[in-house]
């Protein structure tokens, strides 16, 4: 068999049952979040502007957007997907060369599962299998090194779990895997230097392609079933050659990976949580701070520190905000928190954040590189303007693998996220569902979400 046709074995093999209670536990709390997320970006701009675009040519209204209204399966996974997307607040997976966003994964499987008319059980299967794909691929196949964004390992995990939504066969999944893994391979400068919308919504887009694609190996087109091994496929021409046994993979990779604490990239999470530490065990204000020192793993430097992605001292919108240390840990230190409302336009052009994220500097340490990814270290030097200086060394946070979030947490953030789009009744319900996700419907839950608001919010 070809790698596409073994890989499509594995995902017409998988079964709820194979899932740990582990793994179905973090499935359900990564679901929540990325609800909570998606809720929250509600008429964001680049949201509004695909909504516009559905509304003129979705064709007919199958599956439920999220906050009312249906139209086509595709169109419904693009949507969705840019929502979960938008705030850059939900998961990641941490690789060696790769980093990557898997409840990216969700509104093509929901999208696939409720026209499929799965249960809840299918969707956690379907939404596992996404996140294997997606995972396993990055360990094993980075891009980013190469030029290529890590929607190109997701356009596999899409397929992958769009077709175990719809119920296909190994053949056609074979083919939806191929056909996807051939047409979309994205290139990184949509994460390099000038930042624009298209870094929220290239997963989104990928979601849109990998399910029409999927709809289309369902009715019976054929794909390069040689995707990955043959002459100038994935290997040949990308990736590089490299093994993974397909018959040997699980469905417990989602336990790997991590969960935001706060709504910035995924690489500072431990720095925004040090900094705040400090702030709060030695009372300095703003005023005092003289120059930020943060020493960090060679990832989080080069993308959002200023190394090969550019300066990160240049922050004009949203989008390049929160792929800036300097900002991220100058709102933790003026707002004592790092949510949505720190990405308004207003918030980031006023002066006293401009100022003080010029006293930041970021450089790259090996012993940090070293220990990354299993850790997320960092060493923050605070030098106050009397001239001591405060350190703290961090290795984790709050929602990284080694110290889980909890249900009650990610419950806390969801209703943060949505406040003011829905009623405790309704967030009650939705918290309620995911719960206990594996005894309903999925077009139980997308009804409850299409009663939330379109008005309103943070």
């Amino acid at each position: 068999m070809t790698y596409a046709e073994e890989l499509a074995g594995f995902v017409t093999r998988a079964s709820y049952n194979d899932l740990s209670a582990s793994a179905v536990n973090a499935l359900k709390i990564r679901i929540l979040d990325a609800l909570g997320c998606a809720i929250g970006a509600i008429g964001g701009g680049p949201v509004e502007a695909i909504a516009g675009q559905n509304e003129d040519f979705g064709g007919r209204g199958i599956c439920t957007t999220i906050g009312g209204g249906a139209t086509s399966p595709d169109r419904a996974a693009l949507y969705n997907s840019a929502l979960v997307r938008y705030l850059d607040f939900n998961d990641s997976y941490l690789a060696k060369g790769e980093t990557c966003h898997p409840s990216d994964n969700l509104g093509a499987v929901l999208a696939g599962s409720e026209y499929s008319g799965a249960d809840g059980r299918t969707l956690l299967t379907s939404l596992a299998i996404a996140y294997q794909v997606q995972c396993r691929l990055s360990d094993v196949a980075p891009v980013r090194a190469k030029g290529f964004d890590h929607t190109t390992q997701g356009s596999y995990a899409l397929a992958s779990g769009v077709s175990k939504a719809l119920g296909l066969d190994q053949k056609k999944t074979a083919n939806a895997i191929a056909i996807t893994g051939t047409a979309f391979n994205a290139l990184r400068v949509t994460r390099t230097g000038i930042l624009s919308n298209w870094k929220g919504l290239a997963y989104p887009n990928a979601a849109f392609c990998a399910t029409h694609s999927a709809f289309l190996a369902m009715r019976g087109i054929t794909g390069p079933i040689e995707v990955f091994e043959g002459n100038k496929g994935f290997m040949d021409a990308i990736a590089g050659k490299f093994e993974l046994d397909w018959s040997k993979e699980n469905l417990e990779r989602v336990t790997r990976t991590i969960v935001k604490r706060y709504n910035a990239e995924i690489h500072s999470q431990s720095a925004i949580e040090g900094i705040l530490e400090l702030k709060r065990e030695h009372g300095f204000s703003p005023d005092d701070v003289k120059a930020i020192e943060i020493e960090i793993f060679d990832v989080a430097y080069n993308i959002i520190g200023g190394g090969e992605e550019g300066d990160k001292h240049i922050v004009e919108k949203k989008e390049q905000a929160d792929h800036s240390i300097p900002y991220l840990v100058s709102a933790a230190i003026l707002d004592n928190e790092v949510m949505p409302g720190q990405y308004l336009p207003e918030r980031i052009k006023r002066s006293d954040i401009q100022t003080l994220l010029r006293r930041v500097s970021v450089k790259p340490s090996k012993k940090y590189s070293r220990r990354f990814p299993g850790e997320m270290p960092c060493m923050i030097r605070v030098e106050l303007e009397q001239g001591s200086v405060l350190t703290k060394e961090k290795t984790d946070y709050e929602g990284f693998h080694t110290k889980p979030m909890k249900w009650e947490t990610v419950s806390e953030k969801f209703r943060k996220l949505s406040h003011g789009r829905t009623e405790p009744s309704l967030q009650n319900d939705i918290i309620d569902s995911v719960d206990r996700l594996e005894s309903i419907k999925v077009k139980d839950l997308m009804d409850l979400l299409s009663k939330v608001r379109q008005k309103g919010g943070i």
